[in-house]
C-alpha cells in the first residue's frame, strides 16, 4: 500500500481482495442456478442484495418457501454488521458531504471496510471520497462478473466445495489481516496477536451457543472492548 488516496491507487490496492470476490460470488452463482433459479434471477439478487453471505441466506429461504417477511428480517440479522463498520468509516470521512457517505456505506462490504482500515495506516488515518468509492466500484463490478461466471459454471459443476470456492474468502481474510498486522505501526504487535486469540476463542465458544449471524456482531462488540481494557491496563 502506498500513501496516495487516488482512483489508480484504489484498483490497485483492491487486486488482493478481486481473487476473494470471484471465489465466493461464482460459488454462489453455481449454487444459485443449480437450485433452480434463472441466470436472471440469481443476477438480480447479486445487482440488488450485493452482501454475500445475506444472498446465500435468501438463496435458502427462498427454496424453503419462507415468506417474505422472515426472509427480510433475516437479512437484516446477518447483515447488521455494517452498521457497526459504517459508524466506524464515517468518522474517517466526516469532509464529505451526506449524500456521498451514504453512497460509500450503500456499497460497503466486509472486504472493502478491511482494506480501509489497513489503508488509514498509510495516510495518516485519512480517507476520502474518490479512493473509497473506486474500491467499492472495483469490488462490485468483480461480485457481479463472479456471479454471471458460476451461473454458467453451475450447469456443469454441481458442487463447488471440490475446487475449493467456498475458502476464497477466508483465504481472501487471512491475508488482510496480515496486511493489517504488519501495516499498523501504532499497536504494539503483541497487544494485536492478543486481540486475535481472544477474537478466534470467543468466535469459537460463541459460535456453540449462538445464531451464526450474532456471533460476528457479539465477538466484535466483545473484542474491541477486551482489546481496549488490556491496552490502556497493560501497555
Amino acid at each position: 500500500m502506498d500513501t496516495y488516496l487516488t482512483k489508480k491507487s484504489a484498483i490497485k490496492e483492491s487486486i488482493p481482495t478481486i481473487f476473494g470476490y470471484i471465489g465466493i460470488s461464482m460459488a454462489f452463482g453455481i449454487i444459485g442456478k443449480a437450485s433452480g433459479f434463472s441466470t436472471l434471477e440469481v443476477s438480480l439478487m447479486s445487482l440488488l442484495i450485493y452482501a454475500g453471505s445475506v444472498q446465500l441466506t435468501t438463496l435458502n429461504m427462498l427454496v424453503a418457501g419462507s415468506p417474505i417477511a422472515s426472509i427480510v428480517l433475516a437479512a437484516f440479522l446477518v447483515n447488521s454488521r455494517v452498521i457497526l463498520m459504517s459508524t466506524t468509516v464515517a468518522g474517517y470521512l466526516k469532509q464529505e458531504n451526506l449524500k456521498r457517505n451514504i453512497l460509500i456505506g450503500t456499497f460497503l462490504t466486509d472486504e472493502s471496510f478491511a482494506l480501509s482500515m489497513n489503508k488509514i495506516n498509510y495516510t495518516n488515518d485519512k480517507l476520502n471520497f474518490t479512493w473509497f468509492n473506486t474500491v467499492n466500484i472495483v469490488s462490485y463490478l468483480t461480485w457481479q462478473v463472479g456471479t454471471l461466471l458460476g451461473v454458467v459454471l453451475g450447469s456443469f459443476i454441481t458442487d463447488p466445495k471440490k475446487l475449493g470456492l467456498d475458502f476464497a474468502i477466508v483465504a481472501m481474510f487471512i491475508g488482510l489481516l496480515y496486511l493489517q498486522i504488519i501495516g499498523d505501526k501504532k499497536l504494539n504487535k503483541v497487544l494485536q496477536i492478543i486481540v486475535i486469540l481472544i477474537s478466534f476463542a470467543l468466535t469459537y465458544l460463541l459460535t456453540i451457543i449462538l445464531p451464526a449471524n450474532l456471533v460476528v456482531i457479539v465477538v466484535t462488540l466483545i473484542g474491541c472492548s477486551l482489546g481496549m481494557v488490556i491496552k490502556h491496563v497493560f501497555f
